[in-house]
């Protein structure tokens, strides 16, 4: 894994930037599936919440905008975990002849 990936001499501000945020989009996924399953355990029904198709179309919204908001606030570190195989993908697609250590199996 690539260490001071924020610092990294060979990515360029805005191809960094693009990387960071998708990092950040798959942390968000990520979360929006943990949130939806938590949501999924919680009784609804008519005397409280209205209960219904309505409810469960917000419900899966309010999944998404939280997990969204989680994954830009820094969410569990999954991102920064993601970033270091993403710089190194970059870095392999520039020079096919040098692949790093990291792509060669799904185990590190």
């Amino acid at each position: 894994m690539i260490t001071n990936i924020e610092h990294n001499p060979k990515l360029a501000g805005p191809q960094r930037d693009k990387l960071r945020a998708q990092a950040t989009q798959l942390e968000g996924m990520f979360l929006n599936t943990l949130v939806k399953e938590m949501f999924s355990g919680i009784k609804t029904d008519s005397k409280n919440f209205g209960g219904g198709f309505a409810e469960d179309t917000w419900r899966g919204m309010q999944a998404e905008q939280m997990s969204t908001s989680m994954a830009e606030s820094g969410g569990i570190g999954l991102a920064d975990q993601v970033m270091g195989d993403l710089v190194a993908l970059q870095e392999a697609a520039q020079n096919p002849m040098n692949k790093p250590a990291a792509l060669q199996g799904a185990y590190k």
